[in-house]
Order: structure tokens, then C-alpha cells, then sequence
């Protein structure tokens, strides 16, 4: 059975519905009234989520430092959501890498079809996230591949075309797991770990999962009728977006309003995960969020997640917790969460609150 053939029903590349000059989009597409997005500017339309500034974090100026500690800390309990800035990534490696994936997406659809991905690992070339017959579905076309651990990397799986896509996948990835790596530091130390109990929780250095997915968001004829993706919380640890610079699309959920994030020049949007969550028994914050999309440009955007291996029991860290403060979730491998939110579906909110609830 070919990729194609095995999805429940026929799958439709959303860049190639728009190549057929449609100007109304497919009733699957079309979003309920609630969740359709609101276009009409807000009193939140002046928010944007917390910047910080990595290299202030190894500045000699004792007071910079824990200033920018101080921030992070507050934007993984206020938002879990941020911007980073001076990471110390190649700006031209991320141009490169990003310009690479637009090509590809530009490519003829018989090319990009030799990559078509199914429902059971995801790998490759897809437009849906869900195997469900019948489900609503969302305005955009992506890549998935794996980087770690190096057991699931098949760079046979990655596009021969463009020439420069694997070197430039295999540099981007090398770098922004390095970062990864940075961050979790930072996060252990604020949570009053160790530096390195996150990653250990993970699996240690070269045992995580790392991801990519490459979304693109063609240009919609009815961008008030559908979304580029749902309304969800991410189920890993945490995800490193390089977001398209000359357009907004990434809404994040604050204080029960939808904020719009503006992206900044060179910069990569932080966003924690269910698992970050669940690991600072809530002392860090997994936050819901949703990809708007336009008419008048396409957008395309590079996810790493940062994940656990799959096999590894997470629970809250017991340093964290007291009498007064007990866990508030369930020990459970990432792969026995991943179950459980399939099952379970959408729940309106960061999927790991509904564990709560189960505990």
C-alpha cells in the first residue's frame, strides 16, 4: 500500500487546491464559528511575548546576569512563550535553511510527492496531522523528519532537491539542538535544579528526540473561515520556531485572549512543552496556541522539537516537591502521553491540564 493510500481518505496538497484557482476553500477546511479566528484588532493587539537576549546570560556584569535569568524564569511561568536573540546562530545558516524549505515547497508537486509521508511515523511530505476520517482540517502543507536520536535519522528520507537541502538540514539541526541544549541549563538553574536534571530527564545529551517540521501556509482565498493549524499545546518539551520574518501568523493564548506574535529579525520563538510542565510540576507553563493565515502572502516556518526519549518515565522532579506543593501529575512515558492525548482528543486548552483532572 503506497503513503498516499494509506490515509483514510484522499489526501489533498492545500498548495496545490490554491494552484487550481479555487476562490472558496473546501467545507473541511472550514472551521465551526468559535474557533474561526477574529481579524478585528484588540485591546492585546500591542502585546507581544517576552525577548531575551542569550548573550547577556554570559555577560561579566553579575546584575545583567541574573536580570536575564529573572526573564526567562518569568516568560516560563507568565507566557511559555519567547523570543531569543543573540543565540549565537549563523544568521546565514538560518536564511539559507529556510529559503532551501521555500524552494522545495515551490517544486513541482510530482517531485515533493516522492517524499508523501503516512499516519505512521509522519515522516516526509504530508498536509494532515490527525488519521481520523472526517475531521476538520487545516490550511497548510509540511515536512517531518527526524535528527535524533541518530537510531531514527534516515537522511535518505530527507528531499535530494534542492541539492543544498540535507547539508543545510544536517548544519540547522546541529546547531539549534545546541541551543536546545543551552536552555535547558537555563531552565534547570531557575527551577533550583541541578543544570543538567532536565536533559538527564530527557534522556541525557545525544539520547533526546529531535524533530523538524517545515510548515507551509499557502495563501488563503477565505482566511476567516480556517486556520493554518488548530488550536493546541505542544505535547514535547519544548520547540524552537524560526518563524517566516515578513509575516505574522503564530497566535499565542494569554489571559483567554489570542495574542498575535510579531516576529523579530533573526530570532528564534521559544515555546515550552506538556512535558516541561509536567517536569516543574507546573512551575513552568505548556500554553495553548494557533497558526492564523492570509490572502495576500504565503508563510513558511521551521519547528524543532526538543522531546524526550519516548521510552522515559516523566514525573514531576522530586526536589520540587513538598508537602505543601504534591505532584500534580501521573508518571508516564512520553510515548504513553502521546497515547493518551490521541485518544483523548481536543480539551479546549494546554492538553497536560486534563492529566489534573485523571490524577
Amino acid at each position: 500500500m503506497s503513503c498516499l493510500q494509506s490515509w483514510p481518505e484522499p489526501v489533498a496538497r492545500v498548495q496545490h487546491l490554491l494552484d487550481s484557482g479555487i476562490q472558496e476553500i473546501p467545507k473541511c477546511y472550514i472551521k465551526k464559528p468559535s474557533e474561526r479566528p477574529s481579524f478585528i484588532e484588540s485591546a492585546t493587539s500591542d502585546l507581544n511575548i517576552p525577548v531575551i537576549d542569550l548573550q547577556y546570560l554570559f555577560s561579566d556584569d553579575d546584575s545583567l546576569r541574573q536580570t536575564t535569568t529573572n526573564l526567562v524564569a518569568s516568560a516560563c511561568r507568565e507566557w511559555g512563550f519567547f523570543h531569543v536573540v543573540n543565540h549565537g546562530i549563523s544568521q546565514q545558516l538560518m536564511a539559507a535553511t529556510q529559503k532551501v524549505w521555500r524552494e522545495f515547497f515551490h517544486l513541482p508537486l510530482e517531485e515533493k510527492q516522492k517524499y508523501a509521508n503516512s499516519p505512521i511515523t509522519y515522516e516526509g511530505y504530508g498536509s494532515r496531522l490527525g488519521a481520523e476520517k472526517g475531521v476538520s482540517l487545516d490550511w497548510s502543507d509540511y515536512f517531518f523528519l527526524h535528527f535524533l536520536p541518530i537510531s531514527l535519522r534516515d537522511e535518505k528520507k530527507w528531499p535530494q532537491i534542492p541539492v543544498s537541502c540535507r547539508e543545510l538540514v544536517e548544519k540547522y539541526s546541529e546547531e539549534v539542538v545546541k541551543l536546545g541544549g543551552k536552555l535547558m541549563k537555563i531552565f534547570s538553574r531557575n527551577l533550583g535544579l541541578k543544570e543538567n536534571y532536565l536533559e538527564e530527564a530527557f534522556g541525557g545529551e545525544g539520547n533526546i528526540g529531535a524533530c523538524l517540521r517545515v510548515n507551509y501556509y499557502p495563501k488563503c482565498p477565505q482566511p476567516g473561515l480556517t486556520l493554518g493549524i488548530s488550536p493546541h499545546s505542544d505535547p514535547g518539551g519544548m520547540t524552537l520556531l524560526f518563524p517566516d520574518e515578513k509575516v505574522s501568523g503564530l497566535q499565542v493564548r494569554h489571559k483567554n485572549n489570542w495574542v498575535t506574535v510579531k516576529p523579530l529579525p533573526n530570532a528564534f520563538i521559544v515555546n515550552l512543552g506538556d512535558q516541561l510542565q509536567v517536569l516543574s510540576n507546573a512551575n513552568y507553563r505548556s500554553v495553548e496556541h494557533r497558526v492564523i493565515v492570509n490572502a495576500e502572502k504565503e508563510r513558511v516556518s521551521l519547528a524543532y522539537f526538543y522531546n524526550p526519549r519516548g521510552d522515559i518515565p516523566i514525573k514531576p522532579a522530586e526536589e520540587l516537591i513538598t508537602e505543601d506543593n504534591p505532584p500534580l501529575y501521573p508518571c508516564m512515558t512520553f510515548n504513553e502521553y502521546r497515547l493518551y492525548i490521541r485518544t483523548r482528543g481536543p480539551c479546549g486548552k494546554a492538553q497536560v491540564e486534563s492529566l489534573k483532572s485523571s490524577h
